[in-house]
């Protein structure tokens, strides 16, 4: 028995327990706008100055040590909003922000261009 509650601790203890969690629109904009956030575009500067979510900060994925240190001075327990074009980026980047030891990360679904197009039927019902 006693070898059993061993095995079993060790499994658990060898878990990845690090995640970050994707939203879509509708939860992502309730969650931005309810409190101050820390919301990162993670796209290119010609992308981001092609438009972005407001009160965003662009922090290119690309350029690996100004995103190092951008958030290697951040407190590990904020919760990090993150988008892209299209979510890859972001994923991608919500990844290195676990390594980096986040671990409230929330990651926009579909990225900008889902933000836009539901930003669209408002406009355009």
């Amino acid at each position: 028995m006693r070898n059993i509650t061993l095995i079993i601790f060790i499994l658990l203890s060898c878990q990845d327990n690090k995640k970050f969690e994707i939203l879509k629109y509708s939860d992502f904009k309730n969650k931005i706008e309810s409190s101050d956030v820390i919301l990162i575009d993670v796209r290119t500067p010609m992308e981001y100055s092609q438009g972005h979510i407001q009160g965003s900060v662009n922090v290119d994925f690309k350029e690996e040590k100004d995103f190092q240190n951008y958030f290697k001075n951040l407190d590990k327990s904020e919760t990090i909003f993150l988008y892209c074009r299209s979510g890859n980026r972001s994923k991608k980047s919500a990844e290195k922000l676990i390594d980096l030891g986040f671990y409230k990360i929330y990651d926009l679904d579909g990225g900008f261009i889902e933000w836009n197009l539901e930003e669209l039927k408002k406009i355009n019902p």
